[in-house]
């Protein structure tokens, strides 16, 4: 795939069937992800593939955390998210590992690891993958964190979730950078 068709016509996938990346796919992905911006190479960043039935485990980990979170979650909710994690064949937990550094504030470092996230979604498309990152409540839930391993300084910056796309990729759509974009002259 050439560079700028990548970088023009990636879309979120979210509609996601078996087969999963295979190992030597997953490599290629997580070799991009390690090329993102690292000020200070401090390699802020974590991951954890999660497939198989440990999705399934995951899912009692959400269902067990909503629980947590709101004790009055109806049993449909509570279904809902133990069916989360089943949506795609493959889940990558994107984590961020915040260190002290006197020259790389902490914001820095959540940007660094949000590039290789999008390192990972990039890579994906690339070779033929669909892939989606999530947020929503899960990634900011404490519960689910600790019961992840993630430690004190460590943070959910999302679920990738990935696989092949059922369907065909929607197209998408024009947007125009002068919507976004004017210069500044340095005048006041």
């Amino acid at each position: 795939m050439e560079a700028l068709d990548l970088l023009l016509k990636r879309v979120s996938v979210t509609r996601l069937t078996d087969p999963a990346p295979t190992s030597a796919q997953l490599d290629v992905m997580f070799r991009a992800a390690l090329r993102a911006p690292d000020h200070g190479q401090l390699r802020p960043w974590r991951f954890l593939t999660i497939q198989g039935e440990a999705r399934e485990q995951l899912g009692k980990l959400m269902a067990e955390s909503l629980r947590v979170r709101l004790p009055e979650a109806s049993d449909d909710a509570l279904l809902k998210a133990r069916k989360m994690p089943l949506r795609a064949p493959l889940l990558v937990v994107v984590i961020a590992h915040v260190q002290p550094h006197p020259k790389v504030p902490a914001s820095e470092q959540v940007l660094a690891v949000s590039c290789a996230a999008h390192g990972l979604l990039l890579a994906a498309h690339a070779q033929g993958l669909g892939a989606v990152w999530r947020t929503g409540d899960f990634a900011y839930d404490p519960y689910l964190a600790k019961a992840l391993g993630l430690t004190g300084d460590e943070q959910i910056l999302g679920f990738i979730y990935t696989g092949s796309p059922e369907g065909t990729l929607r197209t998408p759509p024009d947007v125009e950078p002068q919507q976004f974009v004017s210069e500044w002259t340095g005048a006041r």
